[in-house]
């Protein structure tokens, strides 16, 4: 690859040109400097900051992590390599911390507060002591018994009870069942116990009730019908009150959005929840009607003291104050500490000290905001923010400690064997510190700020001069850019390593590659013409939160809380609680007056005929390019989300690897050619996801040439001169990466771009979802998008009009099929003999009974089909499967010495993202 460094600047003492680092911009937060930055019309976003940071990294400013941000905790810090942390409860006796984790081969942690250390961990694994059936974990708890004797752990269809050992450590699991409702599993959220502790008083989510159980026996004695979703509960005198994440029941001649089977009050084109109550139930009066109190949107976390009850409204940023006398809301606390936004910050968190310091947990924003507060009628007073490490999830007041847990820690960054990084190498911590004085919390606000990129105009909206002179990326939302039709490309799963490992002048490394330039022919040539980026970042785990990432630019507190289980749903395309009030990407861009034009992303549903097998779809798609045919087959994919479903090209397959990506290329290419591009386009390809009929190899080409042949022809077309095509992965956890395992491909193809070179400043997902909303002047959506700096660097005011040709397959597509398609197996282009060799598609002699071990678990991994979901395996066996077939069965999973069967994969026990079925 012939390419040049971006920044450069003259030549060095031996003639080549040199490479110029951007220096860092210091930030600001407010006041005459931000103000002058406004007045000079100089005013942009920081998150530029970063320079050629990388993910990882400890500055001045703290560590890096892969979501636009720096980490820096206030406090101490201890950080649990065994997964996220999805929810805490500290002990009665204040010594314990008990958690419920995931992704790390664990349900639940205890830590040990008074000498700062993990004491013990339990799971399904054999090794565990206790062991339990099995390592989900909901929303919420796990929850002790008032005398701490006892520990309740939620799970999918009920709990499991522990019994709590003098030194703090849980024995004696028994299971708590709580059955499901037809589809609807129980999905329990917070337990709360009566004050002698005969009694579990349980929200169970799945179903829309509260259940009491005797917890002795575990039988349920009664239940109340509340509002939809209910999840975290809390017992004041004889009141149980319970937040509904849902809101109300629907009413005749509501707007509606399912979820998870009901029907809830939701905003049509955001498709967005409109409701958001707590419940309240008469314990003295059991029979009685539960009565409704109307708070903000998505309420989440309850804690009630001195008369009062606090709500986290994660959707409106703010928390409600209800006085628990007459139980009325007679204060709103906003949780929005930037004035540039106004959603985003995801307050989850709440509790009141001693001294009447109230502390809420900012998840999205890595803080504790602080307030003063005196009683529930007088106003709260604002302090300032403390940092956590990443995502804060749980806050308690523990004597004279605060002590909070931070559901991703220190990011995917546990240590490991393995030669690279991989994104299901979660973390969490715990924090603790005394609270400091409000000087103290000042600077460090100061320091909040800097670490989200908060500054002040860093949504500078266009004046409406007519003189304003297009550029690429206009300085202000608004103004004229010279892209007219941007193209989105998303794909499934890759990091950086295994696709650009090959090439020597990034910052690769070969021994991870597992789709060089042979695999990839067309991706290797996109960099080479358009740039090569070795320094972004994906920022979810899974497809869940990465698709999320895109089209919101955040994975809402809904998803990220849900990664315990996935069991309600997954991809949060179907469920209106995964939906940020602000809207989409789409309905951004229909805001501004824009067109839009849908190619599978964000589709939920898929129906083909029986006879639409991946050999006959390869066939037709063969038929389609030489005969210019439409397709002999119906597939219809849709969404329920209303705004999208009416943009969307209903034949272009949702995820489903038995539907090859050039069939969805044929499909696209007579859209494009009938009724031209939107102002924005985009698409889910999603072959190279692997696990489909041909190998992974086969699949990645295909993927790779559906690509090339989509830039050939926009290229080669009469929109070419102002369009822009960003290709992106939804996320980086199919593989290994050397810097980090969030570190992905991404390609920006224009004119308009930066061509020939190569480009190691830190970008993300969302500066490139920001570049998008500047291009086309969509308003940011959250405070993630609005701190964002465009990627202004990544274009160019000369365009260079060459078109981009695509290159013919060096894989054959069909490799590894156990039946060849009717129209005959796929003949590829020779291979380029400096590159590396394609892998073997045959499995050596001594490894057919392994492989054929793989086989059998891969047909049950969901992974085709009109039902097929991507992420529904095991991602620690999907990794080593594909490794496998890229290694041509002949060389084990890095870090490891042999290969393995699929329930011997270590890792194994880890549950999927997506386990329902």
């Amino acid at each position: 690859m012939q390419v040049t460094r971006r920044r450069r600047v003259g030549k060095n003492r031996s003639g080549l040109l040199s490479r110029r680092i951007q220096g860092r911009i210091p930030l600001v937060t407010a006041g005459t400097t931000a103000l002058a930055l406004v007045a000079a019309g100089a005013a942009f976003a920081q998150t530029h900051q970063f320079g050629t940071d990388q993910v990882g990294q400890i500055t001045d400013q703290g560590q890096v992590i892969s979501s636009d941000q720096y980490i820096a905790p206030y406090g101490d810090r201890l950080v649990v390599n065994n997964g996220k942390i999805m929810s805490s409860t500290v002990s009665p006796d204040g010594a314990h911390l008990a958690a419920s984790v995931t992704d790390g081969g664990a349900a639940l942690a205890i830590v040990d507060l008074n000498n700062w250390k993990v004491q013990q961990l339990v799971s399904n694994a054999a090794s565990s002591s206790p062991r339990i059936s099995s390592n989900s974990v909901g929303q919420e708890g796990p929850t002790y018994s008032p005398d701490g004797s006892q520990l309740w752990l939620g799970q999918t269809d009920g709990y499991t009870k522990f019994t709590v050992n003098p030194d703090g450590s849980v024995a004696n699991p028994t299971s708590v069942n709580i059955p499901a409702d037809g589809a609807k599993h129980a999905l329990v959220g917070e337990p709360v116990f009566s004050p002698d502790g005969s009694t579990v008083y349980s929200a169970v989510n799945g179903q829309n009730r509260v259940v009491a159980l005797n917890a002795a026996t575990g039988a349920i004695q009664q239940s109340w019908a509340v509002g939809n979703a209910p999840r975290d509960m809390v017992k004041v005198g004889d009141k149980l009150y319970v937040s509904n994440e849902g809101g109300r029941p629907a009413k005749a001649g509501d707007t509606t959005i399912n979820s998870y089977g009901t029907q809830v009050p939701a905003d049509p084109k955001t498709a967005a929840t409109t409701t958001g109550t707590v419940s309240v139930i008469d314990l003295a009066n059991p029979a009685a009607a539960v009565t409704s109190i109307d708070v903000g949107l998505h309420p989440t976390a309850l804690y009630a003291k001195k008369g009062a009850l606090f709500v986290t409204n994660t959707a409106t940023n703010d928390v409600s104050v209800i006085n628990t006398a007459s139980n009325k809301v007679v204060q709103t606390i906003a949780t929005q500490p930037w004035p540039e936004a106004s959603v985003g910050y995801e307050p989850d968190a709440v509790t009141l000290t001693d001294d009447g310091h109230l502390l809420v947990t900012l998840g999205r924003a890595n803080a504790v905001a602080v307030y003063r507060y005196k009683s529930a009628q007088e106003p709260v007073s604002y302090v300032g923010l403390l940092p956590t490490d990443y995502f804060p999830a749980e806050i308690a007041a523990v004597g004279k400690q605060v002590v909070v847990s931070n559901t991703r820690g220190i990011d995917a960054r546990r240590p490991t064997s393995s030669a690279g990084h991989g994104t299901h190498d979660t973390t969490s911590s715990v924090q603790r510190f005394t609270l400091p004085d409000d000087s103290v919390i000042r600077s460090q606000t100061a320091k909040v700020f800097k670490q989200n990129g908060w500054t002040s105009g860093s949504v500078e909206l266009s004046q409406g001069k007519s003189e304003t002179k297009p550029v690429a990326v206009p300085q202000r939302l608004g103004d004229p850019s010279t892209i007219k039709h941007v193209f989105l490309i998303v794909k499934e799963n890759r990091t950086y390593d295994q696709v650009f490992g090959d090439v020597p002048q990034g910052n690769g490394d070969p021994s991870l590659t597992q789709f060089g330039e042979n695999v990839t022919p067309n991706q290797h040539a996109l960099a080479k013409q358009f740039g090569l980026y070795d320094n972004t970042y994906d920022i979810g785990t899974n497809s869940a939160e990465g698709h999320n990432w895109l089209m919101q630019a955040d994975d809402p507190e809904y998803t990220e809380s849900s990664a315990g289980e996935y069991a309600r749903s997954y991809d949060t395309e179907d469920d209106a609680l995964g939906h940020q009030r602000t809207g989409f990407i789409w309905t951004g861009a229909q805001a501004a007056g824009k067109s839009v034009r849908d190619f599978g992303e964000f589709q939920q549903f898929l129906t083909k005929p029986s006879d639409a097998s991946w050999q006959n779809l390869y066939c037709d798609s063969k038929n389609m390019e030489s005969t210019g045919q439409d397709t002999a087959y119906t597939l219809n994919s849709s969404s329920p989300i209303p705004s999208l479903n009416d943009v969307s090209v209903h034949g272009f397959a949702k995820f489903d690897t038995s539907v090859p990506d050039i069939y969805r290329e044929q499909i696209w290419k007579r859209d494009f050619e009938k009724n031209g591009p939107a102002n924005l386009n985009m698409f889910w390809l999603s072959s190279d996801h692997t696990g489909g009929p041909a190998n992974a190899a086969a699949q990645v080409a295909d993927n790779d040439l559906a690509t090339g042949r989509i830039v050939d022809e926009i290229s080669h077309s009469k929109y070419w001169k102002d369009s822009a095509i960003f290709v992106v992965e939804d996320d980086s956890q199919a593989g290994l990466d050397h810097v980090d395992g969030h570190r992905a491909p991404i390609q920006i193809i224009s004119p308009w771009a930066q061509h020939s070179t190569v480009d190691s400043h830190y970008y993300s997902q969302i500066t490139m979802i920001r570049t998008i909303e500047q291009i086309l002047g969509i308003h940011p959506m959250n405070q993630k998008d609005s701190a964002a700096s465009p990627m202004r660097g990544a274009f160019t005011q000369h365009p260079n009009y060459t078109p981009f040709t695509a290159l013919p397959n060096r894989t054959s597509l069909t490799d590894g099929l156990k039946t060849p398609p009717s129209c005959g197996v796929d003949t590829p282009a020779p291979q380029d003999p400096t590159a590396a060799a394609v892998p073997s598609a045959k499995v050596p002699a001594d490894k057919q009974a392994l492989a054929a071990k793989w086989d059998a678990w891969k047909s049950k991994q969901r992974l085709t089909g009109p039902n097929a979901v991507p992420d529904f395996a095991n991602p620690a066996q999907m990794n080593h499967f594909t490794w496998y077939q890229t290694h041509g069965w002949t060389k084990p999973y890095p870090g490891e010495n042999k290969i393995y069967a699929p329930q011997d994969v270590p890792g194994a026990y880890i549950p999927s993202s997506e386990s329902d079925g």
